[in-house]
């Protein structure tokens, strides 16, 4: 398959890049953040996302501000770059038949529907495997296909509450807490990105597709990792440990006398030199300290003493000390200074692309550095349903007179200008 038919070309000073998944077609049918989240990545390196949205609405996150700029919300922008859209009416007989011609043509089919809803749709891996043996199918939902909660709703802050992420984060005498992004949607997201490269693979030897069932609950238990493992050996429930670790001292934040600095000592060594360095040596000559396993049972009398001691100095002060002796140290940066970071910008994690009414726009880049089929950003986010007319005459063979009627009754939508909701609002 030809996967660059119809793309954005990419800037003029900049090479062609051929990605890793190059000629991979995936046919997008999700919608706000674990799906599209995938397809982002896969699209990094290569795969051609056709972005399947509801005419008029689009994907709910074109919704989701403020911020807006030119009309397009930057939650939209920010998972949906290297896509084409197509706005097709699922409710219409026509516009589930154009969706059929569209899997016809794709070798992945990526959805986030309710469990059931594909079913009646006739969109279910089940019947659309019976004529396309080959066809990579994953389905991204909140509890899963199976079990007793499969049928109910999942969203971010949910499965955080119920996956247990939340009563380990937080202060340690304070409420549990969430994370400050939806991360359990983008690791579910990256959870599906991997099985279905895995899945590809197996497609290649063998010509089978398959069907691959990722769900949040699911994602999000299995990166609780080594705080799951430590109740599962002891049987002890997990404690919140603010910005502590609980396994390893010191490791966390202290308050200097002008901010905050995160400082990690991770091993029996970089202890010993962290106690020079500091100027109490006493802390190392202190046998119940010598081992983590023994700071571990003392942390409280430890971590006062410590906590003591940088508040004398400031935070520059400190980290200039700890970097100079190899100990892993941070100030606590916010985001305009992680995004300004001269490693961030160093690895190419901000980069720039014309967007065809916002002009020149930033994105976060990709993060993995491929050094053959490098991942990249070839073109910006869609206009809601900028690619519709192409697409269906590319792949469905539509005429321009199908094209219009379907047009005219509702069943496709074009990219027209800015949304109606939102108009050129930039905040």
């Amino acid at each position: 398959m030809d996967s660059g038919r119809g793309w954005a070309m990419p800037r003029v000073d900049e090479p062609p890049v051929t990605g890793a998944l190059d000629g991979i077609r995936i046919l997008d049918l999700s919608r706000v953040l674990a799906g599209p989240y995938c397809t982002m990545v896969l699209s990094d390196y290569g795969a051609e996302i056709i972005k399947v949205e509801q005419p008029g609405a689009g994907d709910g996150t074109r919704q989701w501000g403020p911020p807006w700029v030119g009309g397009e919300s930057a939650y939209f922008l920010s998972v949906n770059r290297n896509k084409r859209s197509v706005a097709i009416d699922l409710s219409t007989s026509d516009g589930l038949a154009l969706v059929r011609n569209l899997i016809a043509e794709s070798d992945v089919l990526i959805e986030n529907f309710r469990p059931g809803a594909t079913r009646r749709l006739g969109l279910d891996y089940e019947t659309l495997a019976s004529d396309w043996p080959g066809l990579v199918y994953c389905s991204i939902s909140g509890y899963g296909q199976t079990g007793p909660y499969a049928a109910r709703p999942g969203y971010d802050l949910m499965i955080q509450a119920q996956g247990g992420i939340m009563s380990v984060t937080g202060p340690a005498e304070g409420p549990p807490s969430k994370v400050g992004v939806a991360i359990v949607d983008i690791t579910a997201g990256l959870f599906a990105a991997s099985a279905i490269l895995a899945a590809l693979l197996h497609r290649r030897a063998t010509g089978e597709g398959q069907y691959i069932d990722v769900s949040l609950l699911d994602s999000q238990v299995a990166w609780l990792a080594n705080v799951a493992q430590n109740y599962l050996t002891t049987k002890e429930p997990p404690a919140r440990h603010g910005n502590a670790h609980p396994n390893i001292v010191p490791y966390e934040t202290f308050g200097t006398s002008d901010g905050a600095i995160a400082i990690a000592v991770g091993t029996d060594e970089q202890y010993r030199i962290f106690c020079q360095r500091v100027g109490r040596p006493d802390l190392w000559q202190d046998e119940r300290l010598r081992t983590n396993r023994g700071r571990v049972q003392h942390r409280s009398e430890l971590i006062a003493e410590l906590n003591e001691l940088f508040t004398q100095r400031t935070c520059e002060y400190w980290l200039d000390i700890m970097l100079d002796a190899g100990i892993p140290a941070s100030q606590i940066n916010d985001i305009p200074a992680v995004l300004a970071h001269p490693q961030v910008r160093a690895r190419n994690m901000v980069q720039t692309v014309d967007h065809p009414t916002l002009g020149s726009l930033e994105l976060l880049g990709p993060v993995a550095k491929l050094s053959a089929t490098p991942a990249a950003i070839r073109s910006a986010p869609p206009r809601l349903g900028a690619d519709t007319y192409d697409v269906l005459a590319e792949l469905v063979g539509a005429t321009p007179d199908e094209l219009d009627r379907w047009h005219g009754q509702g069943v496709i939508q074009i990219a027209d200008g800015p949304t109606e909701a939102e108009g050129d609002r930039t905040s």
